[in-house]
């Protein structure tokens, strides 16, 4: 979606070969793609050294991969690239989170190592600080090893394989077999046992004066999207100046509490990621990214939009994420902006927007918006009806889904006891289509309300993953009065 925006297509593998939530995907089938005749030319590579090492996110969390398969897999990447000398290569992987995933045991998780209340204990283990401080923390420690047993073994076993398959992938960088190596910290706050894994892999790149080539930032589901965003801009011979508004003058040391260190740093992380600069003042940036966070006075809010709204109506590029929901809700306050935006008539004409998951993910989602946005004008090959589709999703998905419709989902399964991160067959198909009959209107409100100039074209939406943390969204748009092209044919 974001190569439609920059009008550079981006090739992907075939869907079945990436998995599908707790089923991996084939990192020995995916590499053979990428080193197929159909990848040959191709200006840049980004790949998740997750997919490729374990079969994806998910998968890296659980044991059964070797990490010497790992290490193969990633240089069979390093070899790909060597025979594709032109191609800039990017990876993002992930130090591993403190909690596995989530589930019950039943259906396919039915023999997962780590479920249920065992999830918890782990988590709550993983948050101590490490070494434990205090006696307290100690006699704590010991007891939930007790209580954990022989699954979390498994759990401290995978994240030591997962440092050294991230150390290994340092080493390719290294070596020159990786341009550019994004490691971002999956879910962790500012105590807990990733802290020694960051601090490891730290050391490990400043020994290879990898410098800029490598960074371990806060993040993890935006990286690829953050990457492309880099591949795009280079494309177009382009260095995008970012400046950062807060909502609020003391927000740039407000800390996410999934991420270990404040949010002005992982901001900083992310705008380098992207292949950009933070520029010394609005005047002087290319895309200018509005941040609002939680807490913002009712004046301070004021404020915020108005110089938005002012920024907007100078035909500059403005990307706006919305951190709100770190602290709560979805009520109100989560919903201000949004509603103000379309209110004011400016949702339509942002370049970016997103407001939804961590501090990383969200701010990581919108510039990498912007700046496909800003690559496609600067090349000439901006695609605006791409633009609306991606940004008419994310309203849906980040606004409508997260603050209407998810929460009855929610409390309509878990008033029958059901666990919401795996839903059974019967119950997902019941799931599935109670979220569109919810989320359809709200979608058509949306679209009415912020691109009138578009009507729906086929509006799919659907629960990718047999739970309710996500939904999956199909926009297809037409601009009212065109009529579509006869059918080709051919004979």
């Amino acid at each position: 979606m974001l190569g439609a925006i920059a009008g550079q297509p981006v090739l992907t593998p075939p869907q079945p070969l990436l998995g599908h939530y707790l089923t991996p995907g084939d990192p020995d089938e995916i590499l053979r793609w990428l080193a197929s005749p159909e990848t040959q030319g191709v200006s840049s590579i980004v790949a998740s050294s997750d997919m490729l090492a374990y079969g994806g996110l998910v998968a890296s969390r659980i044991p059964g991969v070797w990490a010497i398969d790992g290490f193969a897999r990633l240089r069979a990447l390093a070899r790909i690239r060597a025979e594709r000398p032109g191609a800039f290569v990017a990876v993002f992987g992930t130090i591993m989170r403190l909690a596995p995933t989530g589930v019950p045991a039943l259906g396919p998780a039915k023999d997962y190592y780590a479920t249920g209340n065992t999830v918890d204990l782990i988590q709550q283990y993983a948050n101590l600080p490490d070494p434990p401080q205090s006696d307290a923390q100690r006699a704590l420690a010991a007891s939930l090893r007790e209580r954990i047993g022989p699954a979390l073994d498994a759990y401290l076993a995978t994240r030591v394989r997962n440092r050294e398959v991230d150390d290994y992938a340092l080493q390719i960088a290294a070596e020159g077999g990786i341009d550019r190596l994004v490691l971002g910290q999956d879910d962790a706050g500012p105590t807990g046992l990733h802290l020694r894994d960051v601090a490891e892999l730290q050391a490990r790149a400043a020994r290879f004066f990898l410098d800029e080539r490598a960074s371990i930032e806060p993040g993890a589901d935006e990286l690829g999207m953050v990457l492309l965003a880099q591949a795009f801009a280079r494309n177009v011979h382009w260095t995008p100046a970012v400046s950062v508004t807060y909502s609020r003058s003391d927000a740039a040391a407000f800390n996410d509490q999934l991420e270990f260190v404040p949010i002005d740093a992982t901001i900083g992380h992310i705008i380098n990621a992207c292949g950009g600069r933070r520029a010394p003042s609005a005047a002087q940036a290319d895309v200018e990214l509005y941040v609002r966070v939680p807490g913002t006075s009712d004046a301070d809010e004021s404020a915020f939009e108005a110089n938005l709204s002012a920024d907007v109506a100078a035909g500059r590029s403005v990307a706006v994420a919305d951190l709100t929901f770190l602290r709560g809700g979805p009520g109100p306050e989560q919903r201000a902006l949004t509603d103000a935006l379309i209110a004011r008539g400016i949702a339509g004409k942002l370049d970016a927007y997103a407001s939804w998951n961590t501090n990383a993910n969200t701010v990581g989602t919108a510039l990498a918006t912007a700046i496909a946005t800003g690559a496609g004008r600067r090349a000439g090959r901006f695609d605006a009806r791409a633009h609306a589709q991606f940004m008419l999703d994310r309203y849906i998905d980040d606004y409508a889904f997260h603050q209407f419709v998810r929460p009855v989902l929610n409390a309509e399964l878990r008033a029958r006891g059901i666990d919401t991160t795996l839903l059974l067959p019967d119950i997902a198909r019941e799931a599935a289509h109670d979220n569109r009959a919810l989320l359809w209107p709200l979608a058509l409100d949306l679209l009415a309300g912020i691109y009138p100039q578009y009507r729906d074209a086929g509006l799919t939406i659907t629960l990718p993953w047999d739970r309710t943390f996500e939904t999956e969204i199909d926009v297809r748009l037409k601009l009212v009065g065109v009529s579509p092209k006869p059918a080709e044919v051919r004979l």
